[in-house]
């Protein structure tokens, strides 16, 4: 049976029907796939039972993969696979615990962000009755479409600063408990400068590309200025109009298109509520 897609009801978002992840795809379907990735920027899959040699298979239909500079959380056996997890063994989290608490684009922090990401659902979180630690995703080319003319001629030239240890500054600003960056990984992080408004590789849609969780500030601008207008920017970024929220659901694999989205998840849930996801990160290209 060939593979469906269907889009969401909204501005983001298709379900894959009728795919098999663990199966070698065909040239067309990945054809297809690939068309889809672009159009509607988020791919849900549900149902799938992937091993990692399988997982990465499929990954590299998209393209070449990164190793996160998180070594710590990196699958023991395929580097190319971070573990996002709160599970914790012999004193230690298995994966990253504090994926996502902010809106962010995947990896904005390094000179070439990533093209995407995709992440498989091992084991979800619930309290009576109800999945937690759902994800949302904003399309940020809905976002910037929606701006006003004047807004978007404005913003189309300016660049800002991306930085790594800012977020896991706000995490500590927030009194949250959290990993902490090793004098290795800041160097291997220093902080970059990208658009505010990125461009789609193989569309041409526009953008917007600074988001809470790794934006420092627009380069040039004063700072109240320029957190003024961040703050307008993600505030607009995030409307329910632009965005879609996953329920998880274990055997899920859901795939974005990090050029023309941000995403949250929602940390609502704690030990002896176990969450264990795989991901791996698309390469992509600098920003434009």
């Amino acid at each position: 049976m060939a593979l469906r897609i269907e889009p969401f009801d909204g501005a983001i978002g298709a379900a894959v029907i009728d795919v098999d992840l663990a199966q070698p795809l065909e040239a067309e379907e990945r054809e297809r796939l690939i068309e889809a990735w672009n159009r509607y920027s988020v791919l849900v899959f549900r149902d799938q039972q992937i091993a990692p040699d399988e997982f990465l298979r499929y990954s590299r239909y998209f393209g070449d993969l990164e190793v996160h500079v998180l070594e710590q959380y990196l699958h023991p056996v395929h580097p190319e696979i971070l573990v996002v997890s709160n599970i914790m063994e012999y004193g230690r989290n298995i994966g990253i615990p504090d994926a996502g608490r902010y809106w962010h684009t995947d990896l904005s922090y390094l000179d070439v962000p990533s093209r995407g990401s995709i992440l498989y659902a091992m084991e979800i979180p619930e309290a009576d009755g109800e999945t937690l630690g759902n994800t949302l995703w904003a399309s940020t080319a809905a976002a910037y479409e929606a701006l006003p003319e004047a807004t978007r001629a404005w913003v189309d030239g300016l660049q800002a600063e991306y930085s790594l240890s800012k977020r896991f500054q706000k995490l500590a600003d927030d009194g949250t408990k959290h990993i902490e960056l090793s004098d290795e990984q800041r160097e291997k992080t220093p902080s970059v400068t990208h658009p505010v408004v990125r461009t789609h590789p193989a569309t041409g849609r526009r953008g917007i590309l600074v988001n809470e969780g790794h934006t420092t500030h627009i380069v040039g601008m004063p700072e109240d200025e320029s957190q003024a207008l961040l703050q307008e920017l993600w505030d607009h970024t995030t409307k329910p109009d632009f965005t879609y929220c996953h329920e998880w659901r274990v055997g899920d694999v859901v795939m974005w298109d990090n050029t023309l989205t941000q995403h949250l998840a929602i940390c609502d849930y704690a030990l002896p509520q176990r969450r264990l996801l795989h991901r791996t990160t698309i390469t992509g290209e600098r920003p434009y």
